[in-house]
Order: C-alpha cells, then structure tokens, then sequence
C-alpha cells in the first residue's frame, strides 16, 4: 500500500464527538515517550502532521487523521505522565476507553512499545485490556535503529514475554531508517481489504 495523502481531520476531548461512522480506522496507542507521533508521520510520510513535542504527555485529546481520502489514523493520548493532575489523567483514560470500547470503525489497535526497555505495567494493562474487550491488535516495536540489528530478534521475544503474547503479531519499526513500514502498511492494506 501506499499512502498518497493524509490530513489532519479533527480532534475531540469528549466521547459525545467521537467519531462513528462507517470509515475504517487504525489507532494508535502506547506510553507518551514512545514516538507515536514520529510513528504516524514517518507512516503517512507527512512530516509534521501529528504534532511531535518536546514535553511527552501534551496529547490530551483524540486525533483523527483522513488517510487517502477512504480510511482513519486515530491517534489516542499517551498514557504514564501526570503533569496535570491526576483529575485529567481520569478523564483522558476514561475518553480513550469510550472510544476503544465504543467504536465500531475500529479495526486494529496499534500499541506502540520502546524496543530498548522492557514493556511497563501500563502497557500490560493496554494489552490486557484490549484481549479482554477482544479488540485486535499488533504490537509495534519502536526505535529500533538504536538497537544493534542481532539484538533486534532478542528484543522482540522479551516484549512477547513480558506482554504475555505471540511473537508474530510485534512488528519491528523505525522512524528513522524506516524499517519496517512496509509491513505495517501491508498490514492496513489487508484489513482493508477484508472489509471489502
């Protein structure tokens, strides 16, 4: 697949906005440190179209993105930073799981991990929240270009043990060297395809 435009299309911060139609999406979620947005925008190819900031945490809302003018990004706010309040961090985990509950357009969750560490708590709450709920799901390896490439296979078998899932549904990435985008989008391109 290849992705010929992407535009930012909105942002909600209440479960009354969001969005319910009949568009397939892809949502993104994982730690605020993670580089979802560099993610998304290595994804589309679009440079700054997810904003990327210098203070991990700032996504409080829920972005969508218009993929090739038939299909959704769902950018979801990061989790494991309380810079403003504990009060705040209830409502966005109470809006990200509206939307992962509620939505119908939802067709895969992408969870992003740090290739270099091992997953944190909130990331197996992600993942057993998600199983739970039998929302599908991959599991993206990020930063991968700041692992040797022989520890790369090694990084993946701990991620899929500590998230206590298959070592086939974690895809290696980097928004550096653009590693790994191919599979991803390939991916897309075959769940979109069975919605046909």
């Amino acid at each position: 697949m290849k992705i010929m435009s992407a535009k930012y299309l909105t942002s909600v911060v209440s479960e009354e906005k969001i969005l319910n139609d009949d568009v397939v999406e892809f949502a993104f979620v994982g730690r605020s440190n993670v580089g979802k947005s560099s993610f998304i925008n290595a994804l589309t190819g679009v440079k700054n179209l997810a904003k990327t900031s210098s203070t991990p945490g700032l996504t409080k809302m829920i972005n969508y993105f218009l993929i090739n003018n038939s299909f959704r990004f769902v950018d979801l706010p990061g989790y494991g930073y309380a810079k403003t309040g504990q009060k705040h961090l209830a409502n966005w985990a109470h809006l990200m799981e509206k939307y992962l509950i509620s939505s119908t357009s939802l067709k895969t969750v992408f969870v992003l991990v740090d290739s270099r560490h091992e997953p944190s708590e909130l990331d197996k709450m992600m993942i057993e929240f998600l199983m739970h709920y039998q929302i599908p799901f991959m599991v993206i390896a990020t930063k991968v270009d700041k692992l040797a490439k022989s520890k790369i296979p090694q990084s993946l078998s701990k991620i899929a043990k500590t998230l206590n899932i298959r070592r086939e549904i974690i895809l290696p990435f980097s928004s550096i060297t653009m590693f790994g985008k191919d599979k991803i989008l390939e991916y897309v391109e075959t769940v979109i395809g069975s919605e046909g």
